[in-house]
């Protein structure tokens, strides 16, 4: 069981089942715990490949007892995302933890991940479950809809889930229209209907000035 200790300590039950965290993100602990570094995800020799091909690093820790453990990053935001046999897709610097009902793969995102230097795939968590994703300040869950489609800054975003559809444009970005843009800029467009995670800080891309 996953909960939040304030906005930035994550306390997880662990009760047997491993769950995978971000490999150094463990603060404290009680009762008896053994840890175990996962290369590639722990996807096996296709994720570590997929991985190391696209220059995309998630390193991640399984975690395995009987008592509770706390996991933090950098003072980072943490967000609790519940799944119910859907897919969320998730930057893998903004994945903290899964639980032992969730699996880890990748998917080909196009351009995107091209922008902000990530290669073209992104981390997925599929089943039912709960994952932790962090943000540099706290997370904005804004809703797509078919009638209202939504346009992201790369830098900001952090995941999705739902029936969504994403394109990757190329041209005006927020800062271009205040005068305050430089270079090439990006944004990634959301169709359908889902949901969208971004954060109030932006991450630097090679997308340019965003």
């Amino acid at each position: 069981m996953f909960r939040l200790q304030g906005s930035k300590v994550l306390a997880v039950d662990v009760t047997g089942d491993a769950v995978k965290a971000k490999n150094g993100s463990m603060v404290a602990y009680d009762g008896q715990m053994a840890f175990k570094k996962l290369s590639g995800g722990g996807e096996g020799l296709r994720g570590m490949v997929t991985r190391r091909l696209t220059g995309e690093q998630m390193t991640v820790m399984e975690v395995r007892g009987q008592g509770t453990c706390w996991f933090a990053d950098r003072a980072s935001e943490i967000n609790l995302v519940a799944l119910r046999g859907d897919t969320l897709y998730v930057e893998s610097s903004n994945l903290l933890a899964t639980d032992a009902g969730l699996r880890t793969g990748t998917a080909f995102t196009g351009l995107r991940g091209a922008s902000q230097g990530n290669g073209l795939f992104t981390t997925t968590v599929e089943g039912t479950g709960q994952a932790a994703i962090l943000s540099d300040g706290p997370a904005v869950v804004l809703r797509v809809s078919p009638q209202y489609p939504l346009t992201v800054d790369p830098g900001a975003y952090i995941a999705h889930q739902g029936n969504v559809r994403q394109s990757f444009q190329s041209g005006v970005t927020f800062r271009t229209l205040m005068g305050e843009g430089g270079g090439e800029a990006f944004q990634i467009r959301f169709e359908g209907d889902g949901l969208v995670y971004v954060q109030p800080s932006e991450r630097n891309t090679i997308a340019g000035d965003l």
